[in-house]
């Protein structure tokens, strides 16, 4: 069931997930278009997410987007950085610079290569912030041998999330801690409980699905709603994340059609560095545990001898 609406107000706005967004010239969605978004978004009961270009917007596009709840999107270069409730980085180096608001949701955008050679930097924003997430550019590089220095720099980013919480502060990291809290998926959901509307008025499966050469639309305001093979973007009809209890997964639908060629299917990089994650999440809960009751209600979260849930299908038969 569709719950969330996403607004690309540019084709310039901020990437927020693994995609890029190459594009240089700025289109700002049509006023009317916004206008009739936000109705329709009020109408379908629906939670806005608006994401935004890093130049200041006409006075009445605020206007509209006030008329609704919602969540702002912006990088860290906007002049929205410090009221909106999602910041996007970009680079390492901005991270000393920013100050760090504690009712804000941070977001790390990064290589492989910069996340393994500068994670022992997040030391200090996880004491700022109340959420961290990093996300990757570029999962589909990741190799097995990248399990090994992965895996450490989880097992340092979980020995500061540890020591925050014996000294009584919380944080949440989305690597670490997003498993621990789960007891089901809850992954991005992409083409079933939420969409995207494109500054061209059409609705998209994410705004990764606009941004690229090969993307589609499924429909526009106009014509309503039309995901081909609707289906296919729910978890039931996903043969392999159906099994899997690596429920904080983002389990990407651009990442999936994009190195496997079909939406349901996750490819081996994305299920590897789910796994590590959990399992570095199964360490961290039972070292909190340690200190003291820490989310009773929760069960523990089993150990694990494979790092691909492919490798089980024959048990799910």
């Amino acid at each position: 069931m569709l719950q969330y609406l996403i607004l690309q107000l540019c084709d310039t706005a901020t990437s927020y997930c693994h995609y890029g967004n190459s594009h240089c010239e700025a289109q700002l969605m049509p006023l009317p278009i916004l206008e009739k978004a936000v109705l329709w978004a009020m109408k379908e009961d629906l939670s806005v997410q608006v994401v935004y270009p890093d130049y200041a917007l006409p006075q009445e596009y605020r206007e509209v987007i006030d008329r609704v709840d919602h969540t702002d999107i912006v990088s860290s270069h906007s002049d929205l950085k410090d009221v909106a409730q999602v910041v996007v980085v970009d680079d390492w180096d901005e991270l000393q610079d920013i100050s760090f608001a504690k009712d804000a949701v941070y977001v790390l955008r990064t290589t492989l290569t910069s996340f393994y050679k500068r994670y022992e930097e997040l030391t200090s924003v996880l004491q700022q912030v109340s959420r961290l997430n990093v996300v990757f550019l570029d999962v589909e590089h990741f190799t097995d041998a990248d399990a090994t220095v992965y895996g450490k720099a989880l097992d340092f980013l979980a020995k500061d999330i540890e020591q925050l919480y014996v000294n009584g502060g919380q944080v949440q990291l989305n690597l670490l801690t997003d498993r621990m809290m789960l007891n089901k998926m809850n992954n991005c959901s992409a083409g079933e409980t939420n969409v995207t509307l494109a500054p061209d008025g059409r609705f998209y499966v994410c705004p990764a699905f606009y941004n690229e050469s090969n993307g589609y639309s499924i429909g526009s305001l106009d014509e309503g709603l039309d995901v081909k093979n609707a289906q296919l973007y729910k978890l039931d009809h996903a043969p392999i994340c159906r099994h899997c209890d690596a429920y904080h997964c983002k389990r990407c639908i651009w990442l999936n059609r994009k190195t496997t060629l079909e939406v349901n299917t996750p490819s081996h990089e994305q299920c590897m560095m789910a796994h590590l994650e959990r399992n570095a999440s199964r360490l961290l809960l039972d070292a909190l545990r340690k200190h003291g009751t820490f989310l009773p209600e929760q069960e523990s979260i089993t150990e694990i001898d494979y790092l691909d849930p492919f490798e089980k299908r024959k048990e799910w038969q």
